[in-house]
């Protein structure tokens, strides 16, 4: 059986190079790409994979958000993250979303094709790098149940800095937050140094965990209330 592949990724060079790896192989064949998360849903309830191979961090739709419409979409797919993120929490939080495997991208080298492999035959991987860092992390896992701050935090915040806090959570950088927004980066610097300042919070791991301990995003990517409109 050949494995059908959907590549997901907001590179073009990359996604060329993902191509050609993947066809090089007798077992798999690329049957489509597509360079954001709406355009990921998309062609997943067109060309039904066996194989969608995610990236995270992409403009109009982040990968979180696309997993669980992916599955809607086609049934049969298996969502394997190709991400650049190797936080704990961000690979928690795509299995939470119902990813079946995730790969650093720094090792997509040695581990893709096993992993592709891997997710098509219903089995879950995870790649030996990200294996250390959950492992690194087991010690402390009751920590990141815990909110890292009280929910009263929020009201600190003002509608921008929200929606800020929101899509660095998901995983957008600061140009792509201020793409969508339309601010100037140093705007967007600006709003999330504030927020981090209210918050006590510093590194984009903990903005992460925040949002979902806090219930402002859902394991899923989807956010819980909707962000409310800009300032």
């Amino acid at each position: 059986m050949t494995i059908e592949v959907l590549i997901v990724d907001d590179h073009a060079i990359l996604r060329a190079g993902l191509r050609m790896l993947i066809n090089t192989q007798s077992d798999m064949t690329v049957v489509g790409e597509a360079a954001d998360g709406d355009e990921a849903v998309r062609m997943s309830g067109q060309v039904q994979p066996d194989v969608v191979l995610l990236d995270l961090s992409m403009a109009k739709m982040g990968g979180l958000q696309a997993i669980p419409l992916i599955r809607e979409q086609s049934a049969q797919a298996r969502v394997l993250v190709l991400s650049m993120h190797q936080e704990a929490a961000c690979i928690r939080a795509a299995f939470d979303a119902g990813a079946a495997g995730y790969v650093l991208k720094k090792a997509a080298d040695i581990e893709l094709l096993t992993a592709i492999r891997a997710v098509a035959n219903g089995k879950r991987h995870v790649c030996t790098l990200c294996q250390e860092l959950l492992i690194e992390t087991a010690l402390d896992l009751s920590s990141m149940d815990q909110p890292p701050c009280s929910r009263n935090g929020i009201s600190l915040l003002s509608k921008r800095e929200r929606e800020v806090l929101l899509m660095v959570a998901q995983g957008y950088t600061n140009r792509q937050v201020a793409e969508h927004l339309e601010l100037s980066v140093k705007s967007v610097e600006s709003y999330r140094s504030r927020l981090q300042g209210k918050l006590g919070l510093q590194s984009r791991v903990e903005l992460h965990r925040y949002a979902l301990t806090s219930g402002l995003l859902r394991p899923d990517g989807l956010t819980d209330p909707a962000p409310p409109a800009g300032m």
